[in-house]
C-alpha cells in the first residue's frame, strides 16, 4: 500500500510527547512489512537543515487558505535511510522555535494540511490512505469528504485518524472554518453539549469524516465511549463506534535495550539479569541516595499533571516514604507539583530525589536501575513508560486504564501469573496497597525474578501493531470504495 503519515511531530526532527514517537517509528515498522511510506510535517524553525540533511524538494508554491492562496515549499528529510520526510515549510507559520501553544494554531496546522494534500498532487504520488494523527490533522478526512470529494487526484484515496489523547480537541472559533474554506458546508451541530455547536471542533470533525478511526489501546477505545471518558465527544463515538478501533502503541526495542544501552553502567538482557543491580547502585549513587541493593527503589518517569495521577500520589507519599523504600522522580509539568516534589525532596534527604527536568540519559538509569516502576494515571490512552520499564526489568504498579490495563497483568501470587500490580479505585489507599502488594513480594526474590522475567519477554515491538494498522488500512479503502459506490 501507498501510506502518507500525517502529524505535527515526528521523531527524530521534533518532539514533545509521545505523538512523535508513534510518528517516527510506526513508518519504519509499515516500510519492513513491505509498504511504500512516507511522512509529512511541518518544517518548524526548531528542526536544522543540517543537522538532519534536508534538501529542497518542491520550490514555492500556492496554497488554497482563507480564500486566497500562500506559499509552501517542501523540504525532504529522511526516518532511517529512505522513508521521506516531507516538511512543509512556510516562514510566517513555521518559522518559530515551539511548536504548539501560539494563537493562530488552528490557521497553523490548517495550513500545514492543505499544502500536504496539494504538495502530493505536484510529486504525482497518490496515497491509498492518508493516516492522520491528533486534532492538528482533523481536517484532512472532514476535506478528503468534501473540499477534495470530487478532485479525481483523491478519488481513490481513504483516511484513517488517530486519537492519541482525547483531551487534546483543537477547538477554535468559527473563523477557521472560513480559513479551511468550509464554510459552505455549515457547523457540525453537537447533540449533547450546544455550546460546542458554535466552536469548532477540529478532533470531532476527524472522528465524524475518516474512513476508520483508531485509538492507541484497546481498552481506550471502549473507554472513551463512556461519558467519564468520552469528553463531550462520547456521544459522537458512539455513533461511529463501528468504525473505532484500538491499536497499541509499541516502543522502539532497538534503542529501549538494556543490553546495548550506551547510558546504563551495566548491560544486561533476560539471561544476565544478575547485573541489572549494578545499575540500581549507579543510579543511587548519582541520586546521592543511600547505596543499598536490598532497599527497594521506586521510579517515576512523567509529566506531572492530575491527568498521570498526581493528585492521589501527593496524599500518599508520606505513607510510601514511611516504609523501607527510596523514592527517584523525573519530570516537568504544573508548577503545584514542582513545589510538592521540592518539598518531598527537602522533607525525606535519605529517601527521595526528585529532578524536575527531562533528561533522556537519566530516563534511562531509572528504567535500568529501580525495582518498581509507578504510573498511577487517572486515565492513559496508552503509555509508553511501563513497556519501557518492563523492557529494563522494572516491574510496574499502575492503575489499570486505557493502555495500562492492556499492558500490566496484576500479579497473582496463587497461580504465579501476571507482570505487576493495579489498582482499580481512583484514590491513595488503592494506590498505597497496590504499592505495598508490590513492595511484599520484591521480599521475595525468586518470585520478583519471575515477575521481571515476565515482563522483559513481553513483545512490545512495533511489528503486531504495524499489521494490525495495515488491516485496518485495508478495511478503510473497502469503507471509502463502498461509500462511493453508495453515492454513485
Amino acid at each position: 500500500m501507498k501510506i502518507l503519515i500525517t502529524a505535527a511531530e515526528v521523531v527524530p526532527f521534533a518532539k514533545t510527547g509521545g505523538l512523535a514517537d508513534v510518528a517516527g517509528a510506526l513508518p519504519l515498522a509499515l516500510q519492513a512489512l513491505g509498504h511504500d511510506v512516507r511522512v509529512a510535517m511541518p518544517k518548524y524553525g526548531r528542526v536544522s537543515n543540517e543537522r538532519f540533511g534536508l534538501t529542497n524538494l518542491l520550490d514555492s508554491f500556492p496554497v488554497p487558505l482563507d480564500g486566497q492562496s500562500g506559499p509552501a515549499a517542501v523540504k525532504q528529510g529522511f526516518i532511517g535511510t529512505d522513508i521521506p520526510v516531507y516538511m512543509l515549510a512556510n516562514e510566517h507559520y513555521f518559522d518559530r522555535e515551539g511548536i504548539y501553544g501560539y494563537e493562530d494554531d488552528g490557521e497553523r496546522f490548517i495550513f500545514f494540511c492543505r499544502a500536504a494534500l496539494e504538495a502530493l498532487k505536484r510529486l504525482d504520488w497518490q496515497p491509498d490512505i492518508i493516516h492522520c494523527h491528533d486534532w492538528h490533522t482533523g481536517v484532512i478526512p472532514n476535506w478528503l469528504k468534501t473540499v477534495y470529494k470530487s478532485d479525481p487526484f483523491f478519488a481513490q484515496t481513504a483516511s484513517m485518524f488517530t486519537i492519541h489523547n482525547l483531551q487534546y480537541q483543537g477547538i477554535f472559533g468559527k473563523r477557521v472554518l472560513e480559513i479551511a474554506g468550509l464554510e459552505d458546508y455549515g457547523f457540525i451541530v453537537h447533540p449533547t453539549e450546544p455550546a460546542l455547536s458554535n466552536v469548532i471542533d477540529l478532533m470531532a470533525r476527524g472522528i465524524i469524516f475518516a474512513d476508520v478511526i483508531t485509538t492507541v489501546s484497546e481498552r481506550y477505545a471502549q473507554e472513551i465511549l463512556t461519558a467519564e471518558y468520552g469528553e463531550n465527544l462520547d456521544v459522537i463515538l458512539r455513533d461511529h463506534q463501528e468504525r473505532l478501533f484500538g491499536v497499541l502503541n509499541g516502543i522502539d526495542v532497538e534503542l529501549m535495550n538494556p543490553a546495548t544501552d550506551k547510558y546504563i553502567a551495566a548491560n544486561y538482557d533476560i539471561d544476565s539479569l544478575d547485573r541489572r543491580v549494578e545499575n540500581k547502585l549507579a543510579l543511587q549513587r548519582e541520586a546521592n541516595l543511600p547505596v543499598g541493593a536490598d532497599i527497594p527503589l521506586l521510579g517515576v518517569i512523567s509529566r506531572l499533571a492530575d491527568q498521570k495521577g498526581f493528585d492521589i500520589l501527593e496524599p500518599a507519599v508520606d505513607h510510601i516514604l514511611d516504609m523501607n523504600v527510596q523514592f527517584i522522580l523525573l519530570g516537568t509539568g504544573d508548577p503545584h507539583y514542582h513545589q510538592m516534589f521540592t518539598k518531598i525532596a527537602q522533607a525525606y534527604p535519605q529517601k527521595a530525589a526528585i529532578f524536575l527536568t527531562f533528561n533522556a540519559p537519566l530516563a534511562q538509569k531509572i528504567y535500568a536501575g529501580c525495582d518498581l516502576f509507578v504510573m498511577p494515571s487517572r486515565f492513559e490512552p496508552c503509555g509508553l513508560g511501563q513497556m519501557i520499564a518492563m523492557r529494563y526489568g522494572s516491574v510496574p504498579v499502575v492503575r489499570a486504564t486505557g493502555g495500562l490495563a492492556d499492558t500490566v497483568h496484576n500479579f497473582d501470587a496463587r497461580s504465579g501469573e501476571g507482570n505487576g500490580f493495579t489498582f482499580t479505585r481512583y484514590d491513595r489507599w488503592a494506590l498505597f496497597a497496590a504499592v505495598v502488594r508490590a513492595l511484599e513480594t520484591y521480599r521475595h526474590q525468586e518470585v520478583w525474578r519471575k515477575l521481571q522475567i515476565s515482563g522483559m519477554s513481553t513483545d512490545f515491538s512495533w511489528h503486531k501493531s504495524a499489521q494490525r494498522y495495515v488491516e485496518l488500512y485495508q478495511k478503510a479503502v473497502e469503507f471509502k470504495r463502498g461509500a462511493a459506490l453508495g453515492s454513485s
